[in-house]
């Protein structure tokens, strides 16, 4: 654990859509400045530019139909070290003594596997001294190594969250930051959906399972971090003064069922394995993705048939469509072709209460077919047609109370 001793580190996190232009780099670049002026030790994690990485993932693609899996993680991790690096340009000049990292420098240190690793250790023998000589230290996120093969990792997109987590939790951080282009957390994203609200102080309980069934504004398993760590993180804006939320352990909870916000799953897909049971069906299934170096999608239900059994997987667009690719060869596995969605009512004090009735009301009031219901202990999670999922987020979203 480090021996830096001072909780006037500050960890923050910078996201894409807030650096996808060189003035909006110069212009967090003055705010960082602003905070070392004041005496704060600062690590800063950056993401790849706008969007760079999905313009990567493009340019893979065009190359090979399949990608090795490797070299697909050498090719997403120069999406941050661009950024790393401009923004270290910018601060030296600003008199700001910056020096930027990989994750691999910086002793980000992984599982093996690609396009989904996990983070095992952090071991930033390199970094902690600059921070200690009050040189601001930018880290590309997203990214590490692992000191069984030596290979460049990536941690899965939204991964560079869980490293500013990650790095908040090994120095003991006064404060973990997420800056982007929203003011926090919503009850649906403003973008997609009418009338949401802010939402200022979340458990992090509800943000797990709000990032879990889909939500954006946070990386899952940098949430998970948080959470096993009790890490508080404050997502705010990037640019400009707003609102901001809060997570920690120390927001209420309610006893009365109410909706407290909307997420979805873009894109998920039924994959059905013909083997008698699920063990067998897991155990086809991961043996089905090794050859292809394939992390395992996010499942998020099973069903069982009287010829096997089918998951209901999703996964970044890149993995699921590998995935998929994957499955057709396989003669064990059939793809079910509905494009489908979910869309998942995250809830506090639903336990035996009206609400799924509610909702799949409403849904057949707009003439949205439901495909299935899924049930947890903080949500209610409908699947249904790719096509009506605006509608259906819309539709579920209007059950929330006003205040």
């Amino acid at each position: 654990m480090s021996n830096t001793g001072s909780r006037s580190l500050i960890v923050q996190k910078y996201g894409g859509s807030s650096l996808a232009k060189p003035e909006q780099i110069q212009a967090v670049a003055d705010v960082i400045a602003g905070l070392h002026a004041k005496g704060h030790k600062l690590l800063i994690v950056v993401s790849a530019m706008g969007k760079t990485t999905d313009q990567l993932v493009e340019l893979a693609y065009k190359v090979s139909p399949t990608p090795n899996r490797r070299e697909l993680d050498m090719l997403l991790t120069t999406g941050e070290r661009v950024s790393m690096a401009l923004m270290s340009m910018a601060l030296n000049d600003r008199r700001v003594p910056a020096i930027s990292f990989t994750g691999s420098q910086a002793g980000v240190l992984t599982d093996e596997l690609h396009s989904n690793a996990r983070i095992i250790d952090v071991k930033p023998v390199r970094l902690e001294p600059e921070i200690n000589k009050g040189n601001v230290a930018v880290l590309a996120g997203f990214q590490g190594v692992s000191p069984r093969t030596k290979d460049i990792t990536t941690l899965g997109r939204g991964g560079s969250d869980t490293t500013a987590v990650a790095m908040a939790a090994y120095f003991k951080a006064e404060r973990c930051e997420i800056r982007k282009d929203v003011d926090g957390v919503h009850s649906a994203d403003p973008n997609a959906v009418k009338g949401t609200a802010h939402l200022p102080h979340l458990h992090y309980h509800s943000l797990l399972d709000m990032t879990y069934w889909g939500a954006k504004v946070l990386h899952y398993r940098s949430v998970e971090l948080a959470t096993l760590l009790r890490i508080p993180v404050l997502i705010a804006l990037a640019h400009g003064e707003g609102p901001s939320t809060l997570i920690d352990g120390e927001a209420k909870m309610y006893e009365q069922a109410r909706i407290l916000s909307v997420n979805s799953h873009k894109e998920v897909r039924w994959l059905r394995v013909s083997k008698p049971d699920l063990a067998s069906a897991f155990q086809e299934f991961s043996a089905a993705l090794k050859p292809g170096d394939l992390p395992l999608p996010q499942f998020l239900d099973t069903e069982m048939h009287a010829n096997g059994c089918s998951f209901l997987i999703t996964a970044p667009q890149e993995t699921l469509t590998a995935v998929c690719q994957t499955a057709i060869k396989n003669p064990a596995m059939t793809l079910d072709q509905r494009d489908l969605a979910t869309v998942t009512a995250t809830c506090q004090g639903a336990y035996a209460s009206p609400l799924p009735a509610e909702i799949a009301s409403a849904l057949k009031a707009q003439s949205i077919e439901l495909h299935k219901m899924i049930f947890g202990a903080l949500s209610v999670t409908v699947v249904v047609n790719a096509k009506d999922r605006e509608r259906a987020i819309q539709t579920i979203h209007d059950l929330r109370p006003s205040a």
